[in-house]
């Protein structure tokens, strides 16, 4: 069986915009815990559109445009890799300003509609995710390095990658890098520093994937299409939540909810796709099945989320065994992960690919 799997840069137009997001979540939930955010982004060449609501104390004196600029910057775009932070025009449409009477209270209550899709696979050594899609995420952590480590190479911060894995030979078939780089660049060195990337990620990860055939696919490609030089918001607009499956567990797993960036962890596609993972990744760890699709829903008004089916290998597993043994509660995700810090981190590299995620520490 072939799986497919991809990932991208933190400097992707995409990706970008849900770092700025989740940037201006955590500055919120920092003046206070039950902030309520529902932030989009979008941006294309110099310009910047944040729009959406932040409501907790001192929301105004949120200094968006500044957090905007670091997040640019963080990323890697400088002079050289336009647009640079200063030159951004970030226009704003928020509703800024307190929760309103009784607000914070009601956060432990549903707003909006929901269903959830969460995910795991017996296989400890990539974190309970499809091999596939968590190597995706270890070759473009390593392939990030190149452009920090290797500026002799002249690259810029956008990038992506792309992969075919053969679960039965447990082999990569074939594998595709895109890497921004000025034309100046030496595109020979390039190709030969992200096959060395490549080929130490694969040593690695030999002891997470059992059975991993470490060798590089025949069909092996570096900027492909030709030279990549333009690229980040001067080559795409970009816009939060585009990159769901890269956020989830690869195209294997279907895509549940909505996104996650740009939320607080009271609403419910983010609370909820925490929850369904907590929820699959149990059943896998207790020994239920090799590997469970969680699928949970909730409506506006509900406190809780109820499953509505557990599929393990398959077959369907008795939701009523698990429902009193996780706490599916928004206030369960609200209070346990509002305040948590490195939210751009998050989601430039992913919810699920860490083992030392809060969620991620399951308790029997």
């Amino acid at each position: 069986m072939l799986y497919a799997a991809e990932y991208v840069l933190p400097g992707h137009p995409d990706k970008l915009c849900d770092a700025i997001a989740d940037a201006l979540v955590e500055e919120a939930v920092r003046h206070e815990k039950r902030a309520l955010c529902a932030i989009e982004v979008a941006v294309h060449r110099a310009s910047v559109f944040v729009t959406g609501r932040i409501a907790c104390r001192g929301a105004r004196r949120i200094p968006v445009k500044d957090i905007v600029r670091e997040c640019y910057r963080v990323a890697g775009y400088r002079t050289e890799w336009r647009p640079s932070p200063e030159e951004l025009d970030v226009r704003t449409n928020l509703c800024l300003g307190p929760l309103v009477e009784g607000e914070a209270g009601f956060r432990e209550v549903a707003d909006d509609q929901s269903i959830i899709t969460g995910y795991a696979i017996d296989s400890p050594g990539t974190n309970f995710l499809p091999p596939e899609h968590w190597l995706a995420s270890r070759l473009a952590r390593r392939l990030e390095t190149l452009r920090t480590g290797r500026p002799d190479l002249r690259l810029g911060p956008d990038g992506k990658l792309a992969l075919v894995f053969d679960a039965g030979s447990k082999a990569l078939a074939c594998l595709t890098a895109s890497v921004q780089q000025t034309v100046v660049g030496d595109e020979i060195e390039l190709n030969r520093a992200v096959r060395q990337c490549v080929a130490e990620e694969l040593a690695s990860s030999v002891a997470a994937i059992s059975g991993l055939q470490a060798e590089i696919p025949e069909s092996f490609h570096v900027n492909g299409a030709g030279n990549f030089e333009v690229g980040g918001p001067e080559g795409d607009n970009g816009l939060s939540g585009k990159k769901l499956v890269v956020d989830g567990y690869g195209p294997r797993v279907p895509i549940g909810g909505g996104a996650l960036s740009g939320k607080d962890f009271f609403k419910a596609d983010r609370a909820g796709a925490i929850l369904a993972r907590r929820l699959a990744k149990a059943v896998v760890m207790s020994g239920a099945a090799p590997e469970c699709t969680a699928t949970i829903t909730i409506a506006p008004g509900e406190r809780a989320f109820r499953i509505v089916s557990l599929v393990g290998c398959g077959a369907a597993l008795d939701p009523r065994r698990w429902t009193g043994l996780m706490d599916l509660s928004l206030m369960k995700a609200g209070e346990n992960y509002a305040g948590m810090t490195g939210l751009p981190d998050l989601a430039r590299y992913g919810h699920f690919t860490l083992p030392d995620r809060p969620w991620e520490r399951i308790e029997f």
